[in-house]
């Protein structure tokens, strides 16, 4: 197809830092072009994010050039031509033209270039090799557009050959299907995803974390799910099933309040009903320990909704948790619970937009004020005072805690 869409007047194309990029880089015989998911999102319509280059300039002359213009380059991914360039505060990664010349399945030898269209077809999928030059003019080697604007996703040649070049790509398919797709699966992918399946188990579970985040947020997330599920693929991934009725739930209880979707939200929902689960996902996956304990305290949290609270329990739920634990914890309970009360569920998770809890007018020193000494037993009175304050659903001021801790201090002489 001829004809394609101008980049050139989006606002994120004409941004400060891309075009510094450009001036870096497209000139004196070397040329530079954003690729990948700006351009596709570009294309349809949607926010961009981030902003990644091909170039045929080496990682050195990349480096060279930086260097000459004040801008710090990390090389983030040098064996691959890939060096990361920090202008104005903000990352673009910018990737030397390559072949890969050898490969196991999980790591390629590559060989840089400047073909463009040698590079393109060393890529995954059609929609991957879209890219744009300094003039905002797309460039569409394989295919890609006409298939993004189908919203189907389509291996570049022969999908066997292309997952057996880097495995990962079996879980890629999904994931792609998952943020770009409408209707079923390629037919020539999926059959060439499920034969490597199996290989899967070679990769390593950083790069396969690193696909599974991607795919539980994605914008047809439990459909693609319940696909990996049915064809042998999450059970691999996951070393045993996923609660796939449960996470569609969740997924639809997000959509109906607006809830932004969360990487551990939803992995607990899909794949826990245990502190034991998060314990192993945690490790199979390589999720971080802030990841893994966002999901304990999710499933801790979901407790306190069943049965659902009604408005004063919630209030002391909130009290207790925090908005971000809170809100989890509805998620949660909400995806296995087997009470369907939509408007009751709604009113639950937004609670802490309409209420904010109180903060509890009293410390230890109070207590020791009153002529306590220091020691446990500061806590345990504290603690009492607050439970009596909170069954009261907050409405006691200062000066009725007060009181109360007096008499309470009272009844103990």
């Amino acid at each position: 197809m001829t004809g394609f869409p101008s980049l050139a007047d989006q606002p994120w194309f004409a941004a400060s830092g891309v075009r510094k990029v450009f001036a870096l880089l497209d000139r004196d015989g070397e040329e530079a072009r954003v690729i990948g998911g700006a351009v596709r999102n570009a294309l349809l319509g949607r926010p961009v994010h981030e902003v990644d280059f091909a170039t045929t300039a080496t990682p050195k002359v990349v480096t060279q050039r930086a260097a000459a213009a004040g801008f710090k380059a990390v090389p983030t991914g040098i064996e691959h031509g890939t060096v990361t360039l920090v202008i104005e505060g903000r990352g673009y990664e910018v990737t030397t033209l390559r072949e890969d010349i050898a490969t196991d399945g999980r790591h390629a030898v590559v060989r840089f270039g400047r073909d463009w269209q040698a590079d393109a077809r060393r890529r995954d999928f059609t929609i991957n090799a879209l890219s744009a030059d300094a003039s905002g003019h797309i460039h569409d080697p394989v295919g890609g557009y006409d298939d993004l604007v189908a919203h189907r996703v389509r291996f570049i040649g022969d999908a066997a050959t292309r997952i057996a070049e880097d495995r990962l790509r079996v879980l890629r398919f999904f994931r792609f299907h998952a943020e770009y797709a409408e209707g079923p699966l390629d037919a020539a992918g999926l059959s060439a995803a499920m034969a490597a399946r199996n290989d899967i188990r070679d990769l390593s579970a950083e790069r396969i974390g690193q696909e599974m985040r991607k795919i539980v947020v994605a914008r047809r997330a439990a459909e693609v799910a319940t696909e990996m599920q049915e064809r042998g693929i999450l059970g691999i991934v996951l070393g045993g099933i996923g609660y796939l009725a449960q996470f569609a739930r969740a997924i639809h209880g997000e959509s109906g309040v607006g809830a932004a979707p969360v990487v551990a939200t939803r992995l607990a929902v899909l794949t826990c009903r245990i502190e034991e689960d998060i314990v192993r996902i945690a490790e199979r996956l390589r999720l971080s320990n802030l990841e893994r304990d966002r999901m304990l305290a999710t499933l801790a949290a979901a407790g306190s909704f069943v049965p659902p609270p009604g408005e004063r329990g919630a209030r002391a739920a909130l009290y207790g948790l925090g908005p971000e634990a809170y809100r989890d914890g509805v998620v949660q309970a909400f995806a296995w619970s087997d009470v369907n009360d939509p408007p009751l569920w709604r009113s639950l998770y937004t609670l802490p937009d309409r209420w904010t809890a109180p903060r509890f007018p009293l410390s230890g020193r109070d207590v020791m004020a009153s002529g306590r000494e220091r020691g446990p037993e500061i806590g345990v009175l504290l603690r009492a005072v607050e439970a009596w304050w909170i069954g009261e659903d907050f409405a006691p001021d200062e000066t009725a805690v007060r009181a109360r801790l007096q008499q309470m201090l009272a009844a103990q002489q």
